[in-house]
């Protein structure tokens, strides 16, 4: 999931030249959502996430890297967690981040951007392209210089290599990714 995490990524609009960004874990959210014997949604998050993003007025040069820590992952469920993090989904002893780099940011429609890269999950690497919105630029409480965005998008888990319960467990999942990073 995520190195999809990548969002901010591109707030490029109005930056004169590169600005690099670390992503703020306090002000970082990456939530997915499953749905449960065809019936109801449950959601988890992950606690761990990481990465820089790039900003430039030349969108060609923005980019972004985000490493999510599969471990980290909460469902609010200790057994269910455990079960998460097993063969079944997905086996962070043997895959314990998963990422995202960009290789392409391009305008998108009605003021997204459309950001593709590499998404790793459960060592299988894929090329995806999500559409992110920014959501702000500006100044934190110490001054410094911020930015944000976030993104909404949809994959198969068994693109994955996670097929396990389908359809007890949906086999889209929804990531929703929002993250704030600060100038370095």
């Amino acid at each position: 999931m995520l190195r999809s995490f990548l969002l901010a990524a591109c707030l490029c609009a109005g930056v004169a030249s590169a600005q690099t960004y670390t992503v703020d874990p306090v002000h970082a959210s990456v939530v997915f959502r499953v749905k449960h014997l065809e019936t109801s949604y449950f959601y988890g998050v992950f606690k761990d996430v990481k990465g820089t993003f790039t900003l430039d007025d030349d969108r060609s040069k923005c980019s972004v890297e985000i490493t999510v820590k599969a471990g980290s992952v909460d469902t609010n469920n200790p057994a269910r967690d455990k079960h998460v993090l097993g063969p079944d989904f997905f086996s962070a002893g043997e895959f314990p981040t998963i990422t995202f780099t960009s290789t392409k940011v391009a305008e998108g429609k009605g003021g997204m951007l459309d950001v593709t890269g590499n998404l790793t999950l459960h060592g299988v690497t894929k090329e995806i392209t999500v559409q992110v919105e920014v959501t702000g630029k500006g100044r934190d409480m110490k001054g410094r210089e911020i930015a944000g965005a976030a993104t909404t998008f949809t994959i198969k888990r068994s693109d994955f290599g996670m097929s396990k319960l389908i359809p007890a467990v949906s086999d889209e999942i929804v990531l929703m990714v929002a993250v704030e990073g600060g100038k370095k």
